[in-house]
């Protein structure tokens, strides 16, 4: 059974720093390569952040470009976000799951919903 475990989110103020992990269970997590999702209340959901099987590629939306960076520990089966000069536009609730390419965001976004709980960040002065 996968599992997937979001945490490190909370409040913050803008221009803070943040750091989500997500462990995942029930699943060969080397070979995935994995994202981070979020979805802010009333939007879309929103891969912010792609990271490859090995870790050695990364790639980021256009929300989050320069100011984020997605890592990952195949020994741990964990992935990172860090998160630095938060802004209150990334106040959302993150999830972590596999990309695929193929399947939309959207439907991984549900998919990451019922693997994981999520983790709720907050920026507001």
């Amino acid at each position: 059974q996968v599992q997937l475990v979001e945490s490190g989110g909370g409040s913050a103020q803008p221009g803070e720093s943040m750091r989500l992990s997500c462990v995942a269970s029930g699943l060969p997590f080397s070979r995935y390569r994995m994202g981070w999702y979020r979805q802010a209340p009333g939007k879309d959901c929103e891969l912010v952040a792609v990271i490859n099987s090995s870790g050695d590629g990364t790639s980021y939306g256009d929300s989050v470009k320069g100011r984020c960076t997605v890592s990952r520990d195949n020994a741990k089966n964990t992935m990172y976000l860090e998160m630095n000069s938060l802004k209150p536009e990334d106040t959302a609730v993150y999830y972590c799951n596999a990309v695929d390419g193929i399947t939309s965001v959207q439907r991984m976004c549900v998919e990451a919903k019922r693997l994981g709980q999520g983790t709720q960040v907050t920026v507001s002065s």
